[in-house]
């Protein structure tokens, strides 16, 4: 159909294959594009895929030029799309409650936690606003909402945000949180405050891992996807550019997972 960019885990009878289609970069049609949702999902199947419980198979398609046999399987349905056993589960939230309850070890990701789940839910509206309004009252409002997730990983002094181990809310908040470095830093020059050391060492552990660095889309398709979003066009000169990823971290941390 198009492009498979990753596969993870042992392809046989073992275990049972899950195919997750993706969103391809809006630049060269090919490469993971900046899709939240399939960053998400991708990386909630990464973690089952290198426990071994799956075998994932990830795939690319161009939504600016799908393929026929993609138009004719799934019409105007995007991505993300998951197959299982010849069964395509087309919407997010019914993604979600299929790898939930239907994919082998799916259950272990989906922790209850009130505190977590209402203090990331709102998270991406912020960005947007700053995104559309560029104003510093939009801003103050995404970096307080940051203070607060900082603030909760210093009280609960672990690496993650349930615990030592990722969850589902982890792989929701981890992409949002790229979109904000990066998108936020080109368009209005706003940066994720280094005082928010926790926050930020929990994403020196994210960067660490392989379920984001492989499933996160490069800078510029991030950038370009809110390009589009407001009607900008790339320039030539950015198109060419050699995919680039941010992963560094502006403050010393040492590998711990408790706040000096």
């Amino acid at each position: 159909m198009s492009d498979e960019i990753a596969e993870n885990g042992t392809a046989n009878g073992d275990v049972p294959e899950i195919e997750l289609i993706i969103k391809a970069s809006t630049i060269d049609g090919r490469r993971k594009g900046a899709c939240l949702f399939c960053q998400e999902y991708f990386m909630d199947l990464y973690l089952l895929a290198e426990l071994k419980t799956i075998s994932l198979k990830v795939t690319t398609v161009d939504m600016q030029k799908p393929p026929p046999d993609f138009r004719t399987n799934f019409e105007a349905t995007h991505p993300p799309i998951l197959i299982d056993n010849g069964l395509a589960i087309l919407e997010n939230e019914k993604i979600e409650r299929h790898i939930m309850k239907s994919v082998p070890g799916g259950h272990n990701l989906f922790v209850q936690d009130k505190e977590v789940a209402s203090l990331i839910e709102n998270l991406y509206s912020k960005l947007k606003l700053v995104l559309v309004r560029k104003d510093e009252q939009k801003s103050a409002a995404l970096r307080a909402h940051l203070g607060r997730i900082d603030a909760l990983l210093e009280r609960r002094g672990t690496r993650f945000l349930t615990g030592d181990t990722m969850c589902c809310f982890d792989c929701e908040l981890m992409p949002r949180l790229q979109h904000i470095r990066v998108a936020g830093k080109y368009f209005v020059d706003f940066e994720i405050p280094t005082s928010f050391r926790a926050l930020w060492r929990y994403m020196y552990h994210m960067y660490q891992l392989d379920a984001f660095t492989q499933s996160c889309p490069a800078d510029q398709d991030i950038i370009n996807h809110y390009k589009l979003q407001q009607a900008l066009k790339m320039k030539k000169h950015e198109e060419l550019e050699t995919p680039t990823f941010t992963t560094s971290i502006p403050i010393d941390v040492n590998d711990s997972s408790t706040t000096e």
